[in-house]
């Protein structure tokens, strides 16, 4: 199984967002940038005021599971940023699923 490709630092976080193309719902922001390699990258955004850490990480692999359940539906190869919002914190997997998939149709990304 292939693993997701990570943002890893401000360099490639400030390349997307200097894009400025975001899209919202009630729980994520999302913003998108083409990228020229062949995969898709996954970067995870969540402030201290979401939650203490054990909320943060698990809304972080929320978010990667269902990235990478959905990943296939993606047209071309983007960089993409996932920023949580304070009511997320609560929700489970299948309403942050929908919230992805909802942003990815407002980009008009999704097949």
């Amino acid at each position: 199984m292939k693993q997701i490709i990570s943002l890893k630092n401000n360099r490639e976080f400030q390349y997307v967002y200097s894009g400025r193309n975001s899209y919202a719902n009630k729980y994520l922001i999302m913003y998108i940038k083409p990228n020229v390699i062949e995969e898709h990258r996954l970067g995870i955004s969540i402030s201290k005021k979401v939650g203490n850490s054990v909320v943060r990480h698990n809304f972080c692999r929320l978010c990667r599971e269902s990235f990478r359940l959905n990943k296939h539906v993606i047209k071309d190869h983007y960089d993409i940023i996932i920023v949580a919002r304070k009511e997320a914190k609560s929700k489970n997997f299948h309403e942050i699923e929908s919230a992805i998939i909802h942003l990815l149709k407002l980009h008009k990304i999704h097949i």
